[in-house]
Order: C-alpha cells, then structure tokens, then sequence
C-alpha cells in the first residue's frame, strides 16, 4: 500500500509489507503456532488465556499477539511500557469492560515491554486478568522469572520464542524478494554475512535488505564489504527506548561472548556516543560477568563490580575509562555458560519435587520433640571425617544424587572441574564403604 504525502509518494517499510497475515505464515515459531503446538491448540479451542512471550527482539512477539486476536475476534489493544503509566491503563481497562457490557466482545491487551512496568503496575494488571476484562498477552525481552511478578506470572502461560536462525532468514528473504518484485542484489557471502549479523532479527535483515535495495545501482552485485559499509551508514541511528536500544546492547553481549574485544569497545562506544546510560551497560556488564563468564574466570564478577564503583565515584567523562576496562577484561576472560544452565537443571528438578523435607538427619534438633522424631540423628561433621568429607547425602530422602553442575576445561572451572570429580570419586567410595559395612552388620546379625 502506498500513502501519497504533498504529492511524494511513501511506501511503508518493506518489513511491515511482509508482517503475517496469518499464523502458518509465521518464521521459526511452528513450536508455539503450529496446528497441534500450544497456541495453534488455545486458538482451535477457541479458548484464550493470559500468557507471556519471552523472546528476542524480531522474532514475531507483536505479530503473535495480533493475529491470535483476529482469530479468536478479540478487540486488539496494545500498548508499551515504555510509554504508557497507570492513567492509560485505567483507560484501557474501563474501555474493555465498557466493551465486555455493550458489545459481549473480549479484549486482548498486548503489553510490550512488560518488563517496564514496575511492580504495583504490574499489580495493577491482576484483578482485570483475573475477572476476564482483558487477556493479557505480554512481550518481553528479558526473563519472566526475573523481571515479573510472581502473582502475574502465576495467571499467565509462558511462551518462549526462538531466535530466528539463518534458514528462517531465507525464508524471509526470498519473500522480500517477491514482494520487490527482483533478486537481493548480494552474492553468497554478503547474503550469509547479512544474516549472521541479524544474529535472531527478523526485522533487522528485512530493513537491511530494504537499505540494500535502495544503495545499489542497476546491475550492481554486493559484497560483505558493502554490507558492513551499509550498517556502519546506520549506525547513528538509536532509540534508546526501542529497537536500537535492544540492538546495540545485544551486539556488545555478543561480541563479548564471542571474545572479540575490538567490537565490544566498538559497540559500547556507540551507546556512549548515542547517549546511553553507562549505569545500563555497567548492570548488562555485571550480568555478563556471572552469566557467561561466571566461574571460568571468579575475578570477572569482581572487576565489574569495582568498575562500576569506579565509574559512580568519578563520574562520566572520566569514569567511562572503568567501562571500557571492563568491556576488554570480560572479552579476554574465558567464558562458562556451565553454571548458568546449572540453575535451570537445578529449579527444574526443585519444581519436579516439590515441598520434600530435606533429611532428617541434617536438620537441627533444638526441641526434645524433634530429637524424638529422629532429626539430627546419624549427622556426620565432615570436618572430623577423614579428609574433611563425609559423602553423606544432602538430597530430600527418595531423591536420588542428581548431577546439576558440569564445569568445563577452560580457565579457573577447570580447577573446579578437578575438585567435583574428586568429590564425586570420594563420594562414590564413600557411599560403597557405607553399603559394605551395611551388609556386614545384617551378615552378623544372622
């Protein structure tokens, strides 16, 4: 569709040309869309509950949302925290029970940026979900566990969404191509390197590609080289409460992860020069330091923290010094994600059992009563143990010693990786020493 503005002719964006008109047409979600996956089921069912989708930036979280709406002939709403405060909540929701009463149709409330809202506004959301006015379908970039409240997250599904990866990228591609009506003017490697640099964006390399079309000449063919010159062309554009915010922050967290200290100082000189709050790059920095850095190199967690502190006491632009420190320090530092899938191995296995009492036998015994009832009884101080190890076990009676934390062979995990295996060797003989003796005792029993 074209709009004519004082006689110039203004083609809306090629990305928003190609926004789904129906879920089958959705890239690299058939996981959640799909005719038997969950949302293919609720919309089937005719049976809409609130849910949350966690996902990265252009991976289809808006389009989702809309179209689950036209198909179940719900009133699309939408807003973003970003934008939006309690009064223009108030609005909405009396809107949708002005609605309900009046025209029997449904509300579903699209939130971006869920995360945004504080905790009361989030609270705000909950006695609406919970008679029905709206269903509530939130977007977020960031972890659900970490970033909403449990009493919202308790009323809501969570969705997660990939990442789009380089065949849903051709995917995207070839349809741009058809809608512009001729071939991507790039050969195969400039067409690979667009897509590895979208790293999960869908509307990324559709508005690169767009840029792509409208740089070259007839006839002209781009290289990789061309490309990058094209991106560098669109760097200065940055919304630090949008797309570029996510975009660019997103790019110094990868470069970091891949160990390439030139683009990390790059990438956190361009938030800088754009004006990005150091503090938001110091908090996602910290956060590096545990998340993928983590144990291969403890220091990590330290120089973030005390580059952080330096930045406060100086101030910028002085302090920006302790930022780009720290960007070459996490760079160079050799990386572990082993201790970050831990923690989800770990809660999976705690939500799968649920309220078991740890053993008795290392619980305190304070009262006559919980003597009684055998607490504390059998505990070994591992201190007193031959070497300082005990191999008791620590797991709720009937749940088995489950392995959660597999260290890697780089940097200071590999040192740790040597202590659990010897803990788990000394465990291992301490637990048949136990049984030996065991069936010694019964032996002389009989």
């Amino acid at each position: 569709m074209e709009e004519t503005l004082f006689s110039t002719t203004i083609k809306r964006p090629l990305a928003d040309r190609l926004r789904p008109q129906s879920l089958s047409e959705v890239v690299g979600q058939d996981h959640l869309v799909g005719e038997n996956a969950p949302l293919g089921r609720m919309i089937k069912s005719g049976k809409i509950t609130s849910f949350i989708l966690w996902g990265p930036p252009g991976c289809g979280k808006t389009t989702i949302a809309r179209l689950i709406a036209e198909h179940t002939n719900l009133y699309f709403e939408q807003i973003s925290a970003v934008f939006s405060g309690v009064a223009d909540l108030k609005r909405v929701f009396q809107y949708a029970q002005e609605r309900r009463a009046t025209q029997g149709k449904g509300t579903l409330l699209f939130v971006d940026e869920i995360h945004r809202f504080n905790k009361s506004q989030q609270d705000g959301f909950l006695p609406y979900v919970e008679d029905g006015t709206v269903i509530l379908v939130g977007a977020t970039t960031e972890n659900p566990s970490f970033e909403l409240n449990a009493a919202l997250l308790s009323r809501c599904q969570v969705f997660v969404l990939n990442r789009l990866t380089s065949d849903d990228f051709e995917v995207l591609l070839t349809r741009a191509e058809k809608e512009m009506g001729k071939k991507l003017p790039v050969d195969e490697e400039a067409r690979q390197f667009m897509k590895d640099t979208a790293d999960g964006d869908g509307r990324y390399i559709l508005n690169l590609a767009e840029s792509v079309w409208s740089y070259a000449k007839p006839e002209e063919i781009f290289d990789k080289e061309s490309i990058m010159r094209i991106i560098r062309s669109r760097a200065p554009i940055y919304d630090k409460g949008r797309d570029g915010h996510y975009n660019l922050i997103s790019a110094v967290h990868k470069s970091l992860r891949g160990s390439d200290v030139d683009a990390g100082l790059y990438w956190v000189a361009r938030m800088l020069e754009a004006g990005e709050d150091p503090k938001y790059i110091f908090r996602r920095l910290t956060r590096f330091a545990v998340e993928d850095v983590s144990l291969a190199d403890p220091n990590a967690v330290t120089q973030a923290i005390s580059c952080w502190q330096t930045y406060e006491r100086l101030g910028s632009p002085e302090g920006d010094l302790a930022l780009y420190q720290l960007t070459a320090y996490l760079a160079t530092a050799p990386k572990s994600a082993s201790l970050y899938k831990s923690t989800y191995a770990a809660r999976d296995l705690a939500r799968r059992t649920g309220s078991l009492m740890p053993p008795k036998n290392i619980l305190n015994a304070p009262t006559k009563l919980m003597r009684d009832l055998g607490y504390h009884e059998g505990y070994e101080y591992d201190p007193d143990c031959e070497d300082g190890f005990s191999g008791a076990n620590y797991f709720p009676d009937g749940v088995r010693h489950t392995k959660l934390y597999f260290p890697v062979d780089r940097g200071f995990e590999r040192e740790i990786k040597k202590r659990v295996e010897y803990f788990e060797r000394l465990r291992a003989e301490k637990q048949r020493a136990k049984a030996q003796q065991q069936k010694q005792n019964k032996d002389s029993e009989k």
